[in-house]
C-alpha cells in the first residue's frame, strides 16, 4: 500500500479515544512504516471518546474524498438509560436529574420511536463541537457559560428497538441516519417524548456508506496487519 500517495483504511475505534487520538495512532505507524516524516491523514466523520465503531481514515491524496465520505449514511447501535439525564446525555458527565419511568413499557417505546424517523429538527448537544458565535459549544459549557443551540434538520432513514429490560430500564436501538445526527441528542429526545429521561450507556457506529464494522482494524490488530500490508 502507497500511503504516501493515498489510501482509505477502516479503523475500529476503541472506547475511550478521541477520533485525533486514533488517527495519530495510526499515522505514526504509517509515517514510520513509509519512512517519511509525516503522511498527511484525515478522518471522515468524528466519533465520540465514549463511542466504539468504525472510523474511515484517509491518506494522501485520498484526503480530498472526506467531503464525499461523510454525507455517507450511518448506522448505529447505542444503548439507553431512561429515568435520568446528564449534561452531555452520555456517560462523560454523571447524572444531574432524574426522572419518573414505572410507565415506560416496550409498546411505548416502540411507539414514540415512530416520531423519531423521516425528516426531523434536532437540537445539537451543547456539549458538542458546533460553533457558536466562533467558539465551540463544549468549550463555552466547560467556561461555565449558557449555552443556547438551534436546532437543525437531519434525516432518520431507520430507528428499531433490539431490546428493552424493565428491570434496568434500559433499552438497546438501531438507527440509520445521515450526516449531523447525534444520537446523544437522539437519547435526550427519546427520553422526552415517554415522559422520562434518557443518556446513552454505550454506542457502536456499525456502518459508514458501504463499511461495516466487520470490515474494520481493530488498534490493537493494526501493526500486525501493517506489517502484513508493508511486505507484501
Amino acid at each position: 500500500m502507497n500511503f504516501v500517495e493515498g489510501e482509505i483504511l477502516h479503523i475500529n475505534k476503541p472506547y475511550g479515544m478521541s477520533s485525533f487520538g486514533a488517527l495519530a495512532f495510526v499515522r505514526t505507524r504509517i509515517s514510520k512504516a513509509a519512512g517519511v516524516k509525516r503522511v498527511k491523514t484525515g478522518h471522515a466523520g468524528t466519533l465520540d471518546p465514549l463511542a466504539t465503531g468504525v472510523l474511515i481514515l484517509c491518506t494522501g491524496k485520498c484526503t480530498k474524498q472526506i467531503p464525499h465520505l461523510q454525507y455517507h449514511s450511518k448506522e448505529y447501535t447505542a444503548t439507553l438509560q431512561f429515568g435520568a439525564t446528564t449534561p452531555s446525555y452520555d456517560m462523560e458527565h454523571p447524572v444531574n436529574v432524574t426522572f419518573p419511568t414505572e410507565h415506560i413499557t416496550e409498546e411505548g417505546i416502540k411507539a414514540v420511536l415512530e416520531q423519531f424517523k423521516g425528516d426531523i429538527m434536532q437540537v445539537p448537544p451543547t456539549y458538542s463541537a458546533v460553533k457558536k458565535n466562533g467558539d465551540r459549544a463544549y468549550e463555552l459549557r466547560r467556561r461555565g457559560e449558557d449555552v443556547k443551540l438551534d436546532p437543525k434538520p437531519v434525516h432518520v432513514e431507520d430507528i428499531e428497538l433490539l431490546w428493552f429490560d424493565p428491570e434496568k430500564m434500559q433499552a438497546q436501538i438501531r438507527v440509520e441516519c445521515g450526516k449531523g445526527t447525534y444520537i446523544r441528542a437522539l437519547a435526550r429526545d427519546i427520553g422526552r417524548a415517554l415522559g422520562s429521561g434518557a443518556y446513552l450507556t454505550q454506542l457502536c457506529r456499525t456502518r459508514l456508506g458501504d463499511v461495516r464494522i466487520e470490515d474494520c482494524i481493530t488498534l490493537d490488530d493494526f501493526e500486525q496487519w501493517l506489517g502484513t500490508v508493508h511486505s507484501s
